[in-house]
């Protein structure tokens, strides 16, 4: 309920902040270094280069056809149609047709292969993202909203496959076509050519003055549509706690705040990119205009045919299209490589304190620790100076306040966090010389939250040891209590479960995770709270079951039930972040207060 209070007197302070200053004081996001993330982009693409090379081979071929068909209309106006010659009309249109089903078979090609290459670019980019996610630490992800994260792997890469489907196509053509309709205006007329060109400083200038507002902009779209997503997945996740606190109108309001934060940001970013076609418009209208008038002089002083008009029209369209075109993509490639920016952010994040370092161990049981001292935040300490050691096959019962530390130090077990100093030796071996997914995968955890997958509840069962048979999985289940409740839902243990397990109790949950430890079979187990959701009959029945799995194994709990810490061979009591006492229950359990 503190965490509630706290959390919404910020925002309600920070809505306070923005109506005293009229605005949002955070600066406005821009595009740090473009350069840097094409090249990026360009090595993903780059591996696909056999085809990216004949993908260009087909856009230089489309624009030498797209080039001949004004050009043969003016020799059919000069040559053919003037002198009536119906028979060399003939061959010309058929000339023509060749030419105009070619192209059409050239675009197919081009956009074929270039969306097969960009698809398997941001395929290879998401997959990369995502095995970068899972090589990151616990502390990453404690610092930022999982909806976030969620529009960098979906939206942000998204936005990159669009533009690299159209953008490499439309950059090369567009090049290649000026290139191509310059240097043939030059060739039949340098003066119309003159005229035509006269408008690309004003194409240029007018474009500059558009995409250096709209960069910004799409970025900052892109930053409130991720703060947007990890709202709308807090609230979602967080539904049950909204409702119980009337906390509706609350989370609707701020919604909309997010949402128009949004809105606004697309629309000016869409706004300003939306006057580029507009400008182009005004500006070939203008060329046409300039071309007919300069072509009409020279065609009634002798110095040009009615056919070089026709054609320098069509280039003159040819001409400024390409501007158009590259214009707009410059717009669509400032949205992606914003995109881009973001999902380079966090696959240039250090995932070397994840306990990547290291090499395997087989674990014994032996546990120590000396001197340990962690703080998730700099100069607020969590744990500090506590040292105790573990036999192998002991059973450890870690009791105190919330926030004495107790869940910290089983962080700190499973390497999820190194500590700030001190040392964790495992069988005298440091932890830090030991691999973080080696010693996770020797260690079976039940927790107060348990954690299921949208599965069939023998999936969700076997996920502790994925090549355990059918029978193991029974078997566990039974261990654990759980055989009985699973045979009596309508599939059995076909079942499937809910991400958040709706449709079973939360005891029932628990039950389905303390079989997915015992199929597990762990060297070390981890038990938090893992009974604090079960009735107190069925907790009697998991007792035994409980036993049979810590027999032989070191066993680590954090618990309040007297009848749990009673039968733990050392009973640690801590107290902001420190060892109060450690000994045998009856030695410890009249110092710990309860809670």
């Amino acid at each position: 309920m503190d965490y509630i209070n706290t959390s919404w007197s910020r925002r309600e302070e920070r809505k306070r902040r923005m109506n005293r200053h009229g605005a949002n004081p955070k600066p406005k996001p821009k595009i740090a270094n473009m350069s840097g993330t094409l090249k990026r982009i360009a090595a993903y693409l780059l591996k696909r280069k056999g085809k990216l090379i004949l993908t260009l081979v087909m856009v230089a071929l489309s624009s030498v056809l797209a080039l001949a068909g004004p050009l043969l209309t003016g020799i059919a106006i000069d040559d053919y149609i003037s002198t009536g010659d119906g028979r060399g009309l003939l061959w010309l249109l058929g000339g023509l047709a060749l030419v105009y089903v070619s192209y059409s078979a050239v675009m197919f090609l081009q956009n074929y292969w270039m969306a097969d290459i960009a698809q398997k670019t941001v395929y290879e980019l998401r997959d990369d993202l995502f095995r970068h996610f899972h090589r990151l630490p616990v502390a990453f992800f404690d610092k930022r909203r999982h909806g976030e994260l969620m529009s960098r792997v979906t939206n942000d890469i998204d936005n990159i496959s669009s533009t690299l489907n159209s953008t490499i196509i439309q950059v090369a053509s567009g090049v290649l076509t000026l290139i191509g309709s310059i240097a043939v205006m030059l060739y039949l007329s340098p003066i119309l050519t003159l005229v035509t060109l006269l408008i690309i400083p004003l194409m240029f200038g007018g474009m500059k003055w558009i995409t250096s507002r709209t960069g910004p902009k799409f970025k900052e779209q892109q930053r409130h549509l991720g703060d947007l997503n990890g709202f709308i997945e807090e609230a979602i996740s967080s539904r049950h706690i909204v409702k119980m606190f009337s906390r509706e109108d609350e989370m609707i309001g701020e919604f909309m705040e997010k949402n128009e934060r949004l809105r606004e940001a697309g629309y000016l970013a869409q706004a300003y990119s939306g006057f580029i076609p507009k400008l182009m418009n005004v500006l070939n209208n203008t060329s046409f205009a300039m071309i007919a008038l300069a072509g009409g002089v020279l065609a009634l002083n002798g110095h040009a045919s009615v056919g070089t008009i026709v054609i320098f029209t069509e280039y003159a369209r040819q001409f400024t299209r390409p501007l158009n075109d590259l214009a707009n993509q410059y717009n669509t490639l400032l949205s992606a490589v914003a995109g881009a920016e973001r999902v380079f952010d966090i696959m240039d994040t250090d995932e070397s304190v994840d306990g990547q370092s290291g090499t395997h161990h087989d674990l014994l049981g032996e546990v120590a620790f000396q001197s340990v001292s962690f703080s998730y935040e700099k100069g607020k300490e969590t744990l500090s100076g506590v040292s105790f050691s573990v036999s192998k096959g002991d059973m450890i019962a870690l009791i105190g306040p919330t926030g004495s530390g107790k869940t910290t130090i089983m962080n700190l077990l499973a390497r999820f966090y190194e500590p700030d100093s001190g040392a964790i030796l495992f069988d005298g071996v440091d932890s830090r010389e030991i691999s973080g997914a080696s010693l996770r995968r020797q260690m079976g955890f039940v927790l107060q939250d348990t954690v299921l997958f949208e599965e069939t509840v023998m999936e969700n069962i076997r996920y502790g040891r994925l090549e355990a048979t059918d029978e193991e999985v029974i078997e566990a289940a039974r261990l654990a209590n759980a055989h009985s409740f699973i045979m009596k839902m309508p599939a059995g243990y076909a079942a499937k479960l809910s991400q958040d397990g709706s449709g079973i109790s939360q005891g029932q949950r628990q039950l389905i995770a303390i079989a997915r430890a015992i199929l597990a079979d762990p060297v070390i187990l981890v038990l938090d709270e893992a009974t604090s959701s079960i009735d107190t009959i069925t907790e009697l029945h998991i007792q035994e079951a409980l036993g049979r799995l810590m027999e032989g194994r070191t066993s680590f709990v954090i618990a309040h039930r007297l009848n749990t810490i009673s039968r733990a061979d050392q009973v640690i009591a801590l107290r902001d972040g420190k060892i109060e006492a450690i000994g045998t229950y009856t030695e410890v359990v009249g110092v710990e207060i309860a809670e």
